[in-house]
């Protein structure tokens, strides 16, 4: 057939379309994630077999069988996530009627596209680099369908270098485009998709095992730049995020009464810290702030209970400032339906736990000395484990009385219900606690398996005071974070690991905030320098194109330095190491003398290096003056040859 690839790039082609695939791996279905690769090995094996594309009537029938499964997955084919997955799926059906280089290029340039579009979903530094490398892969199959390459087979190992190459000489137009196009002020795709499942996060409810998914996530949920450069201690470290104070039973709800209604007043009794929090996405409103926020950022705005809402969900990287007080004083006043909703328990719910509040109150203890029993109760016989057993539907009653072994959430979810039977008003907030230093960057990492729950109890002279059982149980888990008290092996919390850790975080940080938190506003104002104090679009074109122009000129002079430079020979590169060695011999080279007249005089000199020296220089003789263009593969053996050879000097 006319136009038609070899083996060798056809197999290449398919496993750069089965690593363009896998880059989207995390978001694919299971059904898709199992069959394109099968799909594409079954088409490596058939072709190996014979050429020949898969006939029509298999290839029509398995298009419309995707576009069907799709559109029955997510209920439509637009969109980010199902428009991906029909990408992934196509582009490995592509493949089906794959036999000429010109589809093979079609198929190559659409997994180019499919790549970039993995980027809609993951824009962190380690897959940034990852898809550079398929892109690499993709190129190297580029490579491979040229002319050239089908007529003289190249190594793989030299069309990956190739392929990387082009990847290196095409980075300076890629950062002028990414700096210099006029950026629009949303996103060209429109607002995220969120009918799959979101991105990991804080949910508005709380429940027996609700939070073990995140407290396993080592993944950063956010960094925190104070503005006097150093954090507050450990224990100081709570950001508060979500106030939930309904509760049925089995789940803590926060209700949405009162979410638009002023926020409580808070009185700072020592002077407020300022800090930045540039927030991993999370696809939800709520954006964590150390303690009691008393200012809110741009965007955001309090509930009644200060919980900190941004006014869209947090679908990319974002910063914003807030100050806050450590120690402060909220409203003494609690409102009548306040106070009833801050008691309110399911009936018919945990009778012991009932009857030991009551029991309490019957000694005559006061709401002090309640909550002192509640926490010398916790820290006298619980355990702080991420692997609880399971609870019934009298699930405080179980935790208190039977299993007594849970986390944050259980411990938060307990006291307040035991504070709540004894008449006084709780309510659970879940947020994070801890964080660690990084020393490199200067600023604190806290993970999403530093999330947290504790409570919040209703004080007549004070307002609502944290309250955090927790650390009655597990003080470790306060003074030290989550990191030592999730179980986590000792060796994960080495210095040296750590460093590296620091180190590798602060990469990451610096490329959210100049790459992926790059947007219309800051390019706006990147200009200044220059006299420009709000880049509109024609300055920016007007730049894009004089940057483009100098990026042309210096690889043109570059081209031509190249061709004017002498090129490296390999095979009188060889020639003058041997020449070396027998330079040090003591056969000084002559400058008129030729490779015959110096085997003579060295057959004088060392006669016994005439065995191993007489084939290589006729062997060179051979290679230099027999053809205009040696074969590569004799030129390596003669390279390799002299690589081994030893003069042997008189006994």
């Amino acid at each position: 057939m006319r136009d038609a690839i070899g083996r060798h790039a056809f197999e290449l082609t398919a496993a750069a379309i089965a690593i363009v695939v896998a880059t989207h791996a995390a978001h694919l279905p299971a059904w898709l994630v199992i069959g394109a690769p099968v799909l594409i090995l079954a088409r490596v094996a058939m072709r190996r077999r014979r050429d020949g594309a898969v006939p029509m009537i298999v290839r029509v029938p398995a298009a419309i069988l995707l576009l069907v499964a799709v559109a029955m997955q997510y209920g439509t084919v637009f969109g980010r996530e199902p428009g991906s997955v029909l990408g992934c799926g196509l582009l490995a059906l592509k493949l089906l009627e794959t036999e000429r280089a010109r589809d093979a290029r079609v198929a190559l340039g659409f997994a180019a596209f499919v790549l970039i579009s993995a980027l809609l979903f993951v824009q962190d530094l380690a897959f940034t680099l990852a898809a550079a490398l398929a892109l690499v892969v993709v190129l190297a199959a580029l490579i491979a369908l040229q002319p050239a390459a089908a007529d003289a087979r190249r190594p793989l190992r030299t069309e990956l270098r190739l392929g990387a190459t082009l990847l290196v000489v095409g980075l300076p137009l890629a950062a002028a485009a990414f700096v210099l196009v006029p950026r629009l002020a949303s996103p060209l795709w429109g607002a995220r998709d969120n009918s799959a499942t979101g991105r990991t996060g804080l949910s508005d409810s709380m429940e027996p095992g609700a939070m073990t998914e995140l407290l396993i996530d080592d993944s950063p949920a956010f960094r925190v730049r104070f503005d006097d450069a150093s954090a507050p201690p450990p224990q100081a470290r709570y950001f508060r995020s979500i106030v939930l104070r309904d509760f049925d039973g089995a789940t803590w709800t926060r209700g949405q009464r009162g979410t638009f209604l002023r926020a409580e007043p808070a009185l700072s009794e020592t002077p407020p810290i300022g800090y930045s929090i540039v927030i991993e996405p999370t696809d939800r409103r709520w954006l964590p702030a150390l303690d009691l926020p008393i200012e809110t950022p741009r965007g955001a705005h309090f509930t009644a209970s200060r919980e900190l809402v941004s006014a869209t969900p947090v679908s990319e990287p974002r910063e914003y400032r807030v100050r806050s007080s450590l120690a402060y004083r909220l409203s003494d006043r609690l409102a009548p339906y306040e106070r009833s909703r801050a008691l309110a328990l399911p009936e018919g719910f945990d009778p012991k736990t009932h009857a030991l509040a009551e029991s309490w109150r019957a000694q005559g203890l006061d709401d002090d000395a309640i909550v002192r029993a509640a926490l010398e109760r916790f820290r006298a016989s619980f355990t702080y484990t991420l692997n609880p057993p399971l609870l019934g539907r009298d699930s405080i009653d179980d935790f208190l009385f039977s299993t007594q072994k849970g986390f944050c959430e259980h411990f938060a979810s307990a006291f307040v219900v035991l504070m709540r039977a004894a008449g006084i008003p709780a309510r659970v907030v879940t947020g994070f606690q801890g964080g660690t230093w990084n020393a490199a960057g200067g600023y604190l990492l806290v993970r999403n398996s530093d999330a947290h729950a504790w409570a919040e109890i209703w004080r007549p002279e004070r307002g609502w005071v944290r309250v955090d059982p927790t650390a009655a149980v597990s003080p470790v888990r306060i003074e030290l974070g989550a990191a030592a008290a999730n179980d986590n092996p000792a060796w994960s919390q080495a210095a040296w690991l750590r460093a590296i850790r620091d180190r590798l975080d602060l990469v990451n940080g610096l490329w959210t905030r100049a790459i992926i938190r790059f947007d219309a506003l800051r390019q706006k104002g990147m200009l200044t320098p220059f006299g420009v104090p709000e880049a509109n679009p024609g300055d920016l074109l007007l730049a894009l194109a004089a940057a483009l122009a100098a990026i042309l000129v210096l690889a043109t002079v570059w081209a031509m330095r190249d061709a004017s430079a002498p090129r490296a020979d390999p095979l009188d590169a060889a020639w003058q190491r041997l020449r070396r060695r027998l330079a040090h011999a003591g056969i000084e080279p002559r400058t008129s003398e030729g490779p015959l007249d110096l085997l003579s005089r060295t057959r004088n000199a060392i006669p016994a290096s005439d065995a191993a020296l007489s084939p290589l220089v006729q062997d060179y003789v051979a290679l230099r003056y027999g053809s205009i263009e040696p074969e590569a593969e004799r030129v390596r053996a003669f390279t390799r040859a002299v690589r081994n050879f030893r003069v042997v000097r008189p006994v």
